[in-house]
Parts: C-alpha cells; structure tokens; sequence
C-alpha cells in the first residue's frame, strides 16, 4: 500500500511537472487570431502582444481594428476579416504567408472564432437562424483553417480552437449548439490528422463567460423580436406567459452560471500555445467544471430532467 501510494505521488508529481515545462524563447513567433473585435479574442490579442508575440489580429469591423491599434504595440497588425466570405479569407492567408516569409520565422497560429449565437425553441426559428451561426462558428472556421494548415504544417505551429460546453451538451435549439458541436467533430479528425506532421491541435471549452455574446439584454431582445413575429397558434401552444416565465429562469441561470472574469479563457489559450505539453481539451469556468461538463457525460434521462 506504500508503495502504490508513493506511486501515486510519483505521478502526479511527475504530471505536475509536465504542467509547468513551457517553451522558453518567443521570439519571432506568430499569431493569427480572428474574431478580435471583442470578447476572448480582443483581450488574447492584447495579453499575448505585451507578452512579445508577434501578433496578427483580425477584427470583423474597422472600429474594432482601430480600437485595438489604439492600446497595443506597433507590432501587432490588424487585418479585416468576414469568415464567412471565402475570397477574404484567401486574400488574408496570403497576405500573411507573404508577411511570415518575408520574415523567415515561424508560425504560431491560433484561431478563435467570431461566435454567433441565438438560442430559442426549434419551432420558433427559421433556417436562416440555423445557417449564419454554423456559417461563422463551423464554416468559417473550417475555411479559416484550410487556407492556414500549409504554414502550420511548415513552422509545426498550433491551432487552438474556441469551442464552448455547449460543443458537449445541447440545451437549446437554434443553430449555435450544431455548430459547436460540429466544430468539436472537426477540432478531433484535424487534431489526429496533424499529429504525424508534429502540429499540436488543442480546443478550448468555456462555460458561460460575460462577453458581448452573453449580453442577457442583447440575448431577451432578440427573443423577443422572435416571438412578436410569431403566429398565433404557436403562441397558443407555448403559452402568453411563457416569454416572461422562460425570461426569468434565464436570467436566474446566467446569475448562478456567469463567469464574470474571463481572463482564465486566455490563460488557458497561453498554456495550449507555450506549453511542451499541451491539453487537447481545456474546459475552462466553474459552471463547466461543475455542472455543464458532468451533466454531458450523464445518461439523457438525467440530462433530460435537470434542464
């Protein structure tokens, strides 16, 4: 028993140990980041910019680029980037390939998302609330990627992933969940796929965070938009209390859920791109550790009840 505790020890400690190893010189590395107008990918672009990355930032709008500029380093770049348009995304990839190789370094890329997300019963939706958020979240992603892996797989670079715990458990309709859902799929085959080329490929797992996405005013508008529009009998069907019931319940979750710091995302997108020993998963906020991520992995029966 002495042994199989100092055993035990051994190896935690060794882990531990594991944890700690980072890459020591960052000099001439890269990062692209997308969706640095706000959120995740605006506070990532500024931390890993002070931290000597060289850092490509793509924002969706000119004020987000402008704004960004404005409190970084004059090595950081800002490029405008529509994930959802093709020739965009080529002309971005190309423009830095031209900008990594006229600089003979490497490349350390990492790639978070612009997220759209609109959660609400199926029924209530059309196909367009399904297509834009798998456009951005999955699509995009993916086209994003592809153009990108000929560089990753030169510098044997990484790809960190945004993804969310609602890529494990689904508890609304809409088109947000397929996406993420999708996006876990191909984070898994694309990891498999680069590990013979020496790419790491890590994907990061928030729970819900406070950004402009999870904005309960922002969110409650546009449900309400939704349920003004709707016919009459299915308004009967659900209810003329239900909006304001469904409301309330919501923003109950969001005051027990809520992350209201979301530096720990970025700490862990840190670790995924300097650690020798990066996680292929990274669940990251108190309500994904405790709740979200042990409720994926129950049968559906309890998921079913508990939501």
């Amino acid at each position: 028993y002495i042994l199989l505790f100092l055993g035990i020890i051994s190896l935690w400690w060794h882990w531990r140990a594991r944890e700690r190893m980072k890459v020591t010189d960052l000099t001439g590395k890269y990062i692209f980041i997308t969706g640095c107008d706000t959120g995740f990918g605006n506070m990532a672009a500024k931390i890993f910019d002070k931290k000597g990355f060289r850092v490509f930032a793509s924002c969706l709008t000119e004020t987000g680029a402008k704004e960004l500029k404005a409190v970084t380093s004059k090595q950081l770049q800002t490029v405008l980037l529509d994930v959802r348009d093709s020739d965009s995304v080529k002309k971005v990839a190309a423009w830095v390939k031209a900008e990594v190789q006229s600089e003979g370094l490497f490349l350390t890329y990492f790639l978070s998302p612009n997220t759209v997300a609109l959660c609400a019963p199926t029924d209530w939706l059309d196909i367009e609330h399904f297509r834009e958020p798998i456009e951005v979240n999955l699509i995009g992603l993916i086209n994003v990627t592809i153009n990108m892996l000929p560089l990753i797989k030169k510098a044997k670079g990484r790809i960190v992933n945004v993804s969310s715990v609602g890529g494990r458990l689904a508890f609304s309709g809409g088109g947000y969940f397929p996406s993420k859902f999708g996006l876990e799929g191909f984070n898994d085959s694309l990891r498999r796929d680069m590990n013979a080329f020496g790419v790491k490929v890590c994907c990061i797992q928030p729970g819900l965070f406070k950004t402009a996405l999870s904005n309960p005013v922002k969110i409650m508008k546009e449900k309400e938009v939704i349920w003004n529009k709707l016919p009459l009998d299915i308004k009967k069907q659900y209810g003329e209390e239900y909006f304001k019931k469904d409301a309330a319940k919501k923003e109950k979750l969001s005051k027990i859920c809520l992350n209201k710091d979301i530096s720990p995302v970025v700490q862990c997108m840190e670790h995924a791109l300097t650690s020798l020993y990066p996680h292929a998963h990274y669940v990251v906020g108190q309500d994904a550790k405790l709740f979200w991520s042990p409720l994926s992995r129950m049968p559906a029966v309890i998921q079913d009840f508990l939501l």
